[in-house]
């Protein structure tokens, strides 16, 4: 999501009947939903208009946070979207509004299809912008050049005053088209009494400009020394492109919740009683209709399909990347696409009660969020700039002797160099780009300051099952009687356990790759097994498959069999399934839980990044025991109660640890609560209610190792833009007010700084391959 880069100035402005209408409940509900655990408090999301740089963001939450029944702001300048926590019975819409087009910016609803339109106006007219200053700053650096290159006396004064009026013009189109935002900004700060970012940006281009002016006017007077026409077209040109580029940035880390918030189509094909259709508008569409879907169309809502099949694509939604086959009867999910045929769908649930819903309630949530650091860095620059200002006229006071020239030249380089806008862009460029990677591949961030807390974790605690096991069993090894195959015995098997629900029949009619037999007379037998008969041959095999006890009762099992097992739906799981025939034990099938698929890997991507692995599991000690020997942990513990997670997640960070907790988000709250970082698996998670920081689709567990390298890289990336604009200040303010920086320099450091920090977030854009886990 990415405010419109138009001056406010520029804007019509808006009409009190179009803000009045968004106080009707059913407006404000569209971009609006509850406060979790409050229910006289909504959360509204704004685009805002007429941001130009972070600093913003503490000007815009100032003109929120006092109106009535306004109880929290958030605002993100990377993103450029505002969070409002109110309360519908105190406050109204259009008082927000009202209060940020008198503070100099305007609004919509986020996620309205009207802030698209002067979106991509705003980013046609930016480019514009760019284009002209890099053609004129080309233009007047070729006049420019032959003051640097010719020596004393080698120009006449009539060559130098041409060369300065074609600078002049050349640079007019730059200040009066170019520089259109920065002076619109910088005169809304000033209208209002405040002192925002583009304040001495704005000051040091009319200064330049002017006194450049003043020299080419009266090349005898005070200020005919020097001109700095190419300063100015360079300064101008590369800060647009530091602008130009973070708006790039902005769209592809934000691409995620743009694609989300943008996916649902606005009106569906409504099918009525007399089986035609209409087209009506999504808000319309109620619980029980159905609804005509065109290949190519999103999917609105959760439900069934009536009619037709398809192919989806749920990757977004649930990880999966391959397109899934959709038929009559099957279940569909809003947010995925419909990529094949034409189909009727019967809705089941819409808006905040789909998957859908909640993923971009989560999404939006996090686009507002700011980490401590940006928080901090956003303070520290609102309180540089009134120094900056300082420093400018003093070093320009100091330096008046040597002449008014010289002294202006000094000023405007201190004001241009000391911009901190790389000291503002550099935390929230870098998480939002990790966060929007992220996103892309399935892993959803619930705050974006738990990628601070990533990057220090050094143990990580798995729970068992649901986590590095999936929901069902599988068939591990098969001991047969002489002269009979495993294959043979997994088909008779098999052909048993197709008639049961419990999860050993289901592991054994998993692992038989065919299914020739077809059993007859099949019984369940509560707490034992299930007997029946096949036909092989044209010969009748009565068998039975279950516990060893059941099976040697009555066909001969000898009691001494190893282990126990059960195949009816009433018997708890067991390691072994036996099967025998009239003739007695036939095969014996050792059963496990099944591992995710990545498991193995990114235990060994994990032990990679020089962290310690525990497994805490309420399953048996032996169950638990058996799995972390085939994952390669070596401290398991089973048997554990929440209170035990809990009391042993507790030691650990007395110890000194920084724990991750990766559970399946639906238990143990209080675990995944207290842990430094909390990771929820799978997509049967609820996502509002998942008390985790990241919720990982699917079941990629090898997303595990790919985040906490992100945060890491993240991490290292924050430090770097840090250190980059405190030591880029340390060095180049002492330069400018010494008078060793000239403006051209200064513009050029300046707009290198900003550059600098947007490129080295944009690499965060980006999961290097060896980020996963690796594959089993």
């Amino acid at each position: 999501m990415q405010a419109a880069i138009l001056p406010s100035a520029l804007l019509p402005e808006p009409l009190a009947p179009a803000h009045a209408a968004l106080d009707a409940r059913d407006e404000w509900e569209s971009f609006s939903r509850p406060v979790a655990g409050r229910a006289d408090r909504w959360e509204s999301y704004l685009a805002i208009e007429g941001m130009y740089c972070p600093g913003c963001s503490l000007v815009i939450e100032q003109a929120l946070c006092g109106l009535p029944g306004v109880h929290a702001v958030d605002v993100n300048g990377a993103t450029a979207i505002a969070r409002v926590e109110w309360s519908p019975a105190a406050g109204r819409p259009s008082q927000w509004l009202q209060s940020l087009q008198r503070a100099g910016y305007r609004a919509l609803p986020a996620g309205d299809q009207m802030a698209a339109a002067p979106r991509k106006q705003a980013q046609r007219l930016l480019l514009w912008r760019w284009l002209v200053a890099g053609f004129c700053m080309m233009q007047v650096m070729m006049y420019a050049w032959p003051a640097y290159v010719a020596a004393p006396g080698e120009m006449t004064p009539d060559v130098t005053a041409l060369l300065r009026w074609a600078a002049w013009l050349l640079t007019l189109p730059v200040l009066l088209f170019s520089c259109g935002p920065f002076f619109s900004a910088a005169w809304r700060d000033l209208r209002h009494a405040r002192i925002g970012m583009d304040v001495p940006v704005a000051l040091g281009i009319l200064l330049a400009f002017g006194a450049s002016t003043a020299a080419t006017f009266d090349p005898a007077g005070v200020m005919g020394g020097e001109v700095w026409y190419d300063s100015v077209t360079m300064f101008v040109f590369f800060l647009l492109s530091g602008r130009l580029l973070e708006q790039r940035l902005r769209d592809r880390t934000a691409g995620a919740l743009e694609a989300l918030l943008r996916g649902l189509p606005q009106t569906v094909e409504r099918v009525v009683a007399s089986g035609g259709t209409e087209r009506i508008a999504l808000r319309r569409l109620v619980v029980g209709d159905r609804i005509r879907l065109q290949p190519g169309e999103m999917i609105p809502a959760d439900g069934s399909i009536l009619e037709g099949e398809t192919q989806v694509d749920e990757a977004l939604l649930t990880g999966e990347s391959r397109p899934l086959r959709r038929a009559a009867g099957e279940a569909v999910i809003a947010g995925s696409g419909n990529l094949l045929g034409t189909v009727v769908v019967l809705v089941e649930r819409l808006g905040e009660d789909t998957r859908f819903g909640q993923i971009v309630a989560l999404m939006e949530r996090a686009s507002v969020d700011k980490p401590p650091l940006a928080r901090l860095a956003d303070r520290v620059a609102a309180r540089f700039l009134p120094a900056v200002l300082l420093a400018a006229g003093a070093a320009a006071w100091w330096w008046w002797p040597q002449g008014p020239g010289h002294a202006l030249g000094i000023a405007v380089a201190v004001l241009i160099v000391t911009c901190p806008c790389a000291l503002s862009l550099a935390t929230p460029a870098a998480t939002l780009a990790a966060a929007g990677a992220l996103a892309r591949r399935g892993i959803l961030v619930r705050r974006l300051e738990a990628l601070e807390a990533g990057a220090a974790i050094d143990t990580v605690v798995f729970d068992k099952t649901g986590t590095l096991t999936s929901e069902r069993m599988a068939v591990r090894d098969v001991q047969v009687r002489e002269g009979f195959s495993p294959e043979q015995a997994l088909a008779w098997a098999a052909a048993l356990a197709r008639q049961s629900l419990h999860p050993a029949s289901r592991a054994l009619a998993t692992a038989a790759d065919t299914q020739a037999f077809v059993a007859q007379d099949v019984q369940e037998h509560a707490g034992r097994g299930v007997s029946g008969w096949i036909e092989v041959q044209g010969r009748r095999h009565e068998l039975r498959l279950g516990s060893a006890e059941w099976c040697a009762s009555k066909l001969a099992l000898p009691t001494d069999s190893p282990a126990e097992g059960c195949a009816s739906s009433d018997c708890a799981p067991s390691p072994q399934v036996h099967l025998a025939d009239a003739s007695g034990w036939l095969a014996s099938f050792h059963l496990d839980e099944a591992l995710r698929p990545g498991a193995q890997g990114t235990v060994r991507a994990l032990r990679g990044l020089g962290l310690q692995l525990r497994i805490l599991s309420g399953d048996q000690p032996a169950s638990v025991q058996r799995l972390a020997q085939r994952v390669g942990v070596a401290d398991a513990k089973g048997a554990q109660s929440p209170q035990d997670k809990l009391s042993e997640l507790t030691r650990l960070q007395h110890a000194g640890h920084k724990v991750a907790m990766v559970g399946d988000g639906m238990n143990d709250g209080p675990v995944l609560a207290r842990a430094d970082l909390s990771i929820a698996m799978g997509h049967a998670v609820p996502v509002a209610q998942a008390r985790c920081d990241f919720i990982v689709q699917g079941a990629q567990l090898d997303a595990v190792a790919m985040l906490l390298r992100q945060a890491r890289r993240t991490r290292r990336v924050v430090r770097q833009n840090l250190a980059w604009a405190a030591g880029y200040n340390a060095v180049c303010v002492p330069l400018a007010i010494g008078g060793a920086m000239p403006p051209w320099l200064a513009g050029l450091g300046m707009a290198a700084s900003s550059l600098f920090v947007v490129l080295n977030a944009a690499r965060l854009s980006v999961i290097p391959a060896q980020a996963g886990g690796g594959n089993d």
